[in-house]
């Protein structure tokens, strides 16, 4: 027997030029997948959720985060990029212990739901051993997201990766709401030998890849580090492969992954307070590549995508006046699920799809009156409007509640994580911690 769900009232922003955006539309969900996004659906058998005074689209789509480092929250807020490198790699880390990594991995994740992420890769780096990836996978699937377990090939497991590599991908093979990516460390950490290697791996096992890179342009370099153009020259750029940041690459580069069908994934509040430098939207858009947006790590920023586009955005205008409102919408949902290779799956609201769907209050007083809705989502909206959140057509949260979570008895187990590793490591937790890298 078919399970039916009607979303009905509310204000439909489906992403998908052929639905359209309704003022009134009703989404009739079967088996977790939608069948019919319209003004008007006649469903008397289904179960219906009143979406009155809500604004309907698609779930966002985080393509980037360390959840691992949920257990620090803030600490890092006026830290720079080598100060959170030698906080967190090098100071934390050694020190995490596989149920450290699953109860920030899993409170991490519950967050993003929290605030309307239904599908987001976990970028994962803390590798110890096995049971701390099998300790982040096992958060994953506990939370009742849509997952991708991004697996950091090589940071703290031994090289060559392709034995650890197959061992997880042998436990994530299918199809699933956890599903499995390959981190790239990439060449000038490994050399273009160890990329080449570990990109033909990740396509003998059907695995999408993402890859930090950046240039020196943005620092005041001379530009002679090309990391994209060096690739290129080796045909190692792939459509599978999801480049992180990005800053300071040239304009030559930003084409070069246009032609090759890659993918960019720009984190705008993490660059800009890291001194990474200009997030690359608008010169990314210039050169033909549709940007994506990520939070990255919320030691240092905050964990929602409102914000995330909201940054983006102000800074993008002020820069050049580029980019519309729709625009960043589509960075973290459309876009954002193609470059996860997820786009037949999520992204919009549209028959055929699965329904990863949220439900943002509209008569809240901090967005009331809703004239224009996307406009309003990505200039005032924040994780306080996410009244509701299906993920494959099950509500996992609902009148502002997740549902099933025990989040008293996380939240204890996160504090006593945190402690321990802060002890252990020597590092106050009073807000005068400022890591201080020795200089080169």
């Amino acid at each position: 027997m078919k399970t039916k769900t009607l979303l009905t009232g509310g204000t439909v922003v489906s992403m998908d030029p052929a639905v359209g955006d309704l003022v009134r539309g009703d989404v009739l969900i079967e088996d977790g997948v939608i069948v019919e996004v319209a003004e008007r659906v006649d469903a008397p058998d289904a179960e219906v959720i009143d979406a009155t005074d809500r604004i309907v689209m698609p779930g966002f789509v985080d393509n980037h985060r360390h959840s691992w480092q949920t257990a620090f929250r803030g600490v890092g807020a006026d830290w720079t990029f080598p100060e959170w490198a030698l906080a967190m790699h090098r100071t934390v880390k050694p020190h995490y212990r596989p149920e450290d990594v699953y109860a920030s991995t899993l409170l991490g994740r519950l967050e993003a739901l929290h605030s309307g992420v239904t599908t987001m890769l976990d970028w994962y780096h803390v590798a110890g051993s096995h049971e701390h990836e099998d300790a982040a996978v096992a958060a994953l699937r506990d939370a009742p997201g849509r997952s991708i377990f991004c697996l950091g090939a090589g940071w703290g497991t031994p090289d060559p990766v392709d034995a650890d590599v197959r061992r997880v991908r042998s436990d994530l093979a299918g199809d699933g709401l956890v599903t499995m990516a390959l981190g790239l460390r990439g060449p000038e950490a490994t050399g273009m030998d160890a990329v080449a290697r570990e990109l033909k791996l990740a396509a003998e096992l059907g695995l999408r890849t993402s890859l930090h890179v950046d240039g020196d342009g943005a620092s005041g370099g001379d530009g002679t580090r090309r990391p994209v153009a060096d690739l290129h020259e080796q045909g190692l750029l792939r459509d599978t492969t999801t480049f992180v940041h990005g800053n300071g690459i040239s304009d030559e580069e930003l084409r070069m992954l246009a032609d090759a069908g890659s993918s960019l994934s720009v984190s705008p509040d993490v660059e800009l307070k890291m001194g990474f430098g200009w997030p690359m939207t608008g010169r990314a858009s210039a050169a033909g590549l549709r940007p994506t947006l990520s939070v990255d790590d919320v030691p240092s920023v905050g964990g929602d995508m409102f914000s995330t586009m909201r940054t983006a955005f102000a800074v993008q205008r002020g820069l050049d006046g580029g980019l519309r409102s729709r625009d960043l919408l589509e960075f973290t949902t459309v876009e954002a699920a193609r470059s996860c290779g997820l786009d037949t799956r999520t992204g919009t609201l549209a028959p055929g799809k699965d329904a990863d769907i949220i439900l943002l209050r509209t008569d809240d007083l901090t967005v009331f009156p809703v004239t224009d809705p996307v406009a309003t989502i990505v200039s005032a909206g924040h994780p306080g409007l996410v009244d509701t959140v299906l993920v494959a057509g099950h509500v996992v949260k609902r009148d502002g509640v997740l549902v099933g979570a025990d989040l008293p008895a996380l939240r204890t187990r996160l504090l006593e994580s945190r402690n321990r590793i802060a002890a252990t490591a020597g590092v106050p937790l009073d807000g005068t911690w400022r890591p201080r890298p020795v200089p080169e």
